[in-house]
């Protein structure tokens, strides 16, 4: 952040004194480097700012269950969802920032099975560029995975995971095998996740699946 203003100097107000004509003023820009107090740790409590709760029943508590399960640090805020695998960690919106908040188990498990991809999970190639042939096989895989684990929890989403499979199966139309090599990561994926859950609990989700 750049901050500009005008200021005297003290030998001009002096000389401004001794001859009675008006001060010059001087132009002056100062920089500071500003944090987001919401990703800086060991602030003064003054300065944290806690976002509310989380209503009761936007995060069904299945999907809960296995996010908390994985181990996988998850970060609700922003409005953009994302993985990032040099730091390992999800950024997903609020599900209030959904049109219809259902619509954020969706979200969330997609970016989870970008997660299981990491080297020291599954080891899938994080490193394609958007629009690559490489970023959209592991698109095409983590919606999969969404909608493998989704269906095995019992949660039906408004949006449709077709929609969104189908418009990466487009950009990959030259490659006949991507689907069928996604499908293989996915379903690897989603029972790598669902494999978090206690043995009662994955029991079911696989009957779902």
């Amino acid at each position: 952040m750049v901050y500009a203003d005008r200021f005297v100097p003290d030998e001009a107000r002096s000389r401004a004194r001794e001859t009675g004509e008006d001060a010059q003023s001087i132009p002056f820009l100062k920089r500071f480097t500003v944090f987001n107090t919401d990703q800086c740790d060991g602030l003064p409590e003054a300065l944290v700012t806690v976002p509310p709760p989380i209503p009761d029943g936007l995060i069904l508590p299945q999907a809960e269950r296995l996010i908390r399960a994985t181990g996988a640090t998850l970060r609700i805020g922003g409005d953009k969802a994302y993985y990032s695998p040099a730091l390992d960690y999800i950024q997903v919106p609020r599900p209030e920032s959904y049109f219809e908040p259902i619509n954020w188990h969706r979200t969330a498990l997609h970016e989870l099975g970008h997660w299981s991809g990491h080297p020291s999970r599954l080891n899938r190639n994080l490193s394609g560029s958007y629009g690559s042939k490489l970023y959209g096989q592991e698109e095409l895989v983590a919606e999969m995975t969404s909608a493998f684990t989704c269906a095995s929890l019992g949660i039906v989403p408004t949006v449709r995971h077709a929609d969104y499979i189908g418009s990466w199966i487009e950009v990959l139309r030259d490659d006949d095998r991507a689907i069928i090599r996604a499908a293989s990561a996915a379903s690897k994926a989603a029972d790598y996740l669902l494999g978090f859950l206690p043995e009662t609990e994955g029991d079911h989700g696989q009957e779902a699946a």
